[in-house]
């Protein structure tokens, strides 16, 4: 098959266009949190998985950290539960704890894994209890509506401290880590982490060029649903205060915002519904989604 000289052109722009990007992010770590429809729908989580792989072979370092919330949803049902969420955090009594463990450590851990190796990767599934490397306790929300009070949520867990050293040594033999947020206490205590928060944290403990977070939208949207891009911190701080970014958005952002304030060099939220989103975000002059930088 011959390609046309107009086809081979635009080829061969693109293909050229990436050069500069391989050479910049060479050996640099690029933290991913996988989520929403890119986990679901069979063309986006192949065309994710050889992003990936591309981006290992290359010589960027890609971390991956997922999320799992339909799936585990799904799984409740089967059980006779609902999901309930209190300002973006899942409720996870005992029985949702075990179930969360059961999905995100088990089924959709081992999922992503094999689709990287399918695609000619080495990639190895983790959660925060191998090596106690999440350290997390319990965490309390306070209550919006009563002053001074706080929000039992069950086994949710927030970031006591990350041991780089496992990701370290996995990184020394060119295996690809894929995390399930699930962390550990100091009493063995299962906590389930959100796991954009697990990603924020860890690029930072990584010292990360990048942190990427896959989304169902095109970004941070305005007021009117147009996407905001080029955001410095301060203006992220904003948008928290007139509540344009709320609900499930809010610890997403959140993540970002510390990340980007704790030396991870940018954060961007993209659209994970685009095939090869991650390429495009980082081999190309034009991404497709939010680009936060402290300033």
């Amino acid at each position: 098959m011959t390609l046309s000289s107009s086809t081979a052109k635009e080829k061969a722009k693109i293909l050229a266009e990436a050069l500069p990007y391989i050479q910049r992010f060479h050996n640099k770590t690029i933290v991913i949190k996988y989520g929403g429809n890119a986990m679901v729908e069979e063309d986006l989580k192949q065309g994710f998985a050889r992003d990936v792989v591309l981006l290992k072979l290359v010589g960027m370092n890609p971390v991956i950290v997922h999320g799992g919330g339909p799936q585990i949803d799904q799984m409740l049902k089967r059980v006779g539960k609902e999901g309930v969420f209190i300002q973006g955090m899942r409720v996870t009594d005992a029985e949702t704890m075990d179930v969360v463990e059961m999905v995100l450590g088990g089924l959709v851990n081992k999922e992503i894994v094999n689709l990287i190796n399918r695609h000619g990767g080495r990639a190895v599934g983790l959660t925060g209890k191998d090596g106690a490397f999440i350290r997390a306790k319990k965490m309390l929300i306070q209550d919006k509506e009563k002053v001074g009070e706080w929000i039992n949520i069950g086994q949710v867990g927030e970031i006591e401290r990350i041991d780089p050293s496992l990701i370290a040594l996995l990184d020394t033999r060119d295996f690809i880590p894929v995390i399930a947020p699930i962390g550990v206490g100091e009493d063995g205590q299962s906590y389930n982490i959100n796991a954009d928060l697990v990603a924020g944290k860890l690029a930072e403990i990584l010292n990360a060029e990048k942190l990427i977070l896959l989304t169902n939208t095109s970004g941070v949207l305005d007021k009117n649903g147009n996407l905001l891009t080029g955001l410095t911190a301060n203006r992220v701080d904003e948008l928290f205060a007139d509540g344009t970014i709320s609900g499930g958005m809010l610890p997403k952002i959140g993540s970002a915002l510390d990340a980007v304030k704790n030396g991870v060099k940018s954060c961007h939220i993209i659209d994970g519904r685009v095939v090869h989103a991650l390429l495009l975000e980082i081999l190309t002059d034009e991404g497709v989604g939010t680009l936060i930088m402290e300033n």
